[in-house]
Parts: structure tokens; sequence; C-alpha cells
């Protein structure tokens, strides 16, 4: 476990259906555990001092279940996209803006982490904050040279991203002009997102 940083946070989308899948894949279950808390818990582990949770799809649920996870005033919230259907772009869109909303406590940067991703644990976070967060921060994920989640946002980049952020491109085209710096982590998951049961 690394020792999270105040002025990293996690953002963690969950807020999709899940259609193809069946349900929202933030309720799905590894081992009895549900992924958005499992994610939530990996963001946590891996050196995030917060975790901010978008949800979308039977948000009721899915808060009910981080509530029970994480009881109190401690280091996770939510925020729920009303465009949620309109995409992923909408989600991280809403989470920015939420983080922006925070004024003096904005943090230097941001971990943005999909929720379908059960076989990526806290040794991935690690490795791709090894070097720190600053507001020029942006790295990413990589699994044998492909590109993935998460990604690391530093300040300087949310309008850049905000201004990108459509249907479900998320920050794509802005990653694929502003070339973040790829951090091998293939010998520690696959990085694969699950899309069916």
């Amino acid at each position: 476990m690394a020792t999270p940083s105040a002025r990293i946070t996690g953002l963690l989308l969950a807020a999709g259906a899940g259609r193809r899948f069946g349900g929202p894949k933030a309720l799905a279950r590894t081992d009895e555990v549900p992924w958005v808390v499992r994610s939530t818990q990996v963001l946590l582990d891996g050196g995030c001092g917060d975790v901010l949770v978008v949800t979308g799809a039977e948000a009721d649920q899915v808060e009910q279940r981080l509530a029970d996870a994480f009881p109190g005033d401690g280091p996770v919230s939510t925020t729920f996209c009303g465009t949620w259907e309109q995409g992923m772009g909408h989600s991280l869109a809403a989470g920015l803006m939420q983080l922006v909303a925070r004024g003096r406590t904005v943090p230097l940067a941001a971990v943005v982490h999909l929720v379908d991703l059960p076989d990526i644990g806290p040794d991935v976070l690690v490795r791709l904050l090894q070097d720190g967060a600053r507001p020029s921060s942006l790295a990413r994920a990589a699994y044998d040279g492909v590109p993935g989640h998460p990604v690391l946002l530093g300040q300087d980049h949310w309008q850049g991203v905000l201004a990108d952020s459509r249907g479900d491109h998320g920050a794509r085209s802005y990653l694929r002009r502003a070339r973040p710096t790829l951090v091998e982590c293939g010998d520690l998951a696959t990085g694969v997102d699950v899309d069916t049961r």
C-alpha cells in the first residue's frame, strides 16, 4: 500500500448501464465485493488521498454499496452525472467539474480510472504515481505497449480534456494530441475491460 497524497484525487467513472454486460458493472461482484468498492479501494491503496466516484445508472444502489464499505465522512464521495446515458465523456466532464468546484482544495492531479477493470490492483497505481504528481503531470498506464487506464491528469490538462469530452470518447482525442508518458504495467495486469459476465 502506498502513502496517500492529499493532493491526488482518484476519479472513478462508474456511471454506465452495462447493457452488453447485463447490468451496471459498478454492481458486479468478484469474491462478493462490488467492483465499485474494489476499484475505489484500489485507488486509495495506490496512493490517492481521496476518491470521487461518478455515478449514473442505478445510482442509489451504487452509492449505497459505497456507503456500506466506506461509512462516515471518509475519503470517498460521489457525484451524479445527469447526462451519463450520452457516454463516458459526460461522466469524465462531470467529475472534473466537481473537482474544479473545490476551489482552494482542488487537487494537483486526478487519477482517472474505470470501474470495469477488475484485474488492476494498487501496484499499477503505485507505478503510475512513482514520480509523484504535479499540475503538469500527464501519464498513462500501458499494457504490452497498448495505452489504457488509469490515467494521471495534472490540473494543467483539465481544460483541454473538458473541451474534448463528448460521447464515449472521454479524453481520447486530447491524449492523442498531448502524448502522455506511457508507464508499462503489462507485468502487473492485463488492463482489459470486462464486457461480458
